[in-house]
């Protein structure tokens, strides 16, 4: 369930503690069909302009799936919550060290993730419809916007297959944030329709890359608005009172006692408080604990989440 959507509570109790579980996450295998046919079996090329402050030696793009990605230097920043909204989980405000990572300039695409669902990699969404629109998935007119109802283990899936991960929760701020304290992507202007797709203005995803007013300082497009992006971070609400100052990676999975996992950014939906780039928000992950054919195995995915990756440099 989404933080400030609908109530939680999160009990950190060890003589509770639950059964243990693998330390690994779930194996996946394949056991559908690809439902697809307008899918093509070469990687798409990216169609949007990037943005001004993108130039050639800090941008290259995926042999995997044609994704546009962008380099982000080494570099220290304060991560968490710095204005009169943060909230709980966004404190205290705490300089991280982060090494060189590249990200994807945009989230990934219905047309991106279809060569993987294409390839027998990857599990088609859970359904292939958007918000608002019946034939999302796998329909031409929307290969270019950013696909949805993807749990967080076929995200997870995903960028294995593309050669890339999830990124963390730091990789994600540092890539929206820059060096500054900034409080949205592109500096501290409220959202608008200009700078994201966000306030219900536009009632839907829109496709990726369309909103260049809202950059970020390294010229990462769509990271507040448009949906949610999964990352690969366990959700713990105290996570940064102790978390390490060198490219921190979440809680251990002996530290939480729930299958949370963070997502950022907001979405369409979503008002200014929610796109704050140090909000954090999560929704059931996988439950490791579940049959192989119990959607929870793979935990919950939205028609407002999607995902971007990052690779190492």
């Amino acid at each position: 369930m989404l933080k400030k959507f609908l109530p939680f509570i999160l009990v950190f109790i060890s003589a509770c503690q639950p059964a243990a579980v693998p330390t690994t996450e779930p194996a996946f295998t394949p056991s559908f069909t690809p439902v697809s046919p307008t899918a093509t079996k070469t990687p798409i090329p990216s169609t949007f302009t990037p943005a001004p402050t993108a130039t050639p030696e800090t941008i290259r793009i995926s042999p995997n799936d044609g994704m546009t990605q962008v380099y982000i230097p080494e570099g220290r920043f304060f991560m968490g919550g710095m204005d009169v909204y943060r909230e709980n989980d966004e404190l205290p405000p705490h300089e991280v060290l982060i090494s060189a990572f590249w990200m994807d300039q945009v989230e990934v695409t219905n047309g991106m993730y279809d060569l993987c669902v294409q390839a027998g990699e990857c599990r088609p969404p859970s359904q292939l419809r958007s918000d608002n629109r019946e034939e999302y998935f796998g329909n031409p007119e929307f290969q270019d916007y950013p696909v949805v109802y993807v749990a967080w283990y076929d995200a997870n899936v995903y960028c294995q297959w593309a050669g890339r991960h999830l990124p963390t929760e730091a990789e994600w701020e540092r890539a929206a944030r820059g060096g500054d304290k900034r409080n949205f992507p592109w500096g501290d202007e409220p959202p608008n329709e200009y700078n994201s797709n966000s306030l219900n203005i536009v009632g839907d995803t829109t496709r990726v890359g369309s909103y260049a007013e809202g950059a970020s300082p390294f010229g990462v497009l769509d990271m507040a608005g448009n949906v949610w992006e999964w990352v690969a971070d366990r959700y713990r609400p105290d996570y940064y009172g102790k978390a390490p100052v060198e490219n921190p990676t979440g809680p251990a999975e002996d530290e939480v006692f729930n299958n949370m996992r963070v997502i950022r950014g907001g979405s369409f939906q979503e008002d200014g408080l929610a796109l704050r780039l140090a909000n954090r928000s999560f929704l059931d992950g996988p439950d490791p604990r579940s049959q192989l054919e119990d959607e929870a195995f793979y935990g919950k995915s939205l028609y407002k989440i999607g995902f971007r990756c990052a690779a190492d440099e």
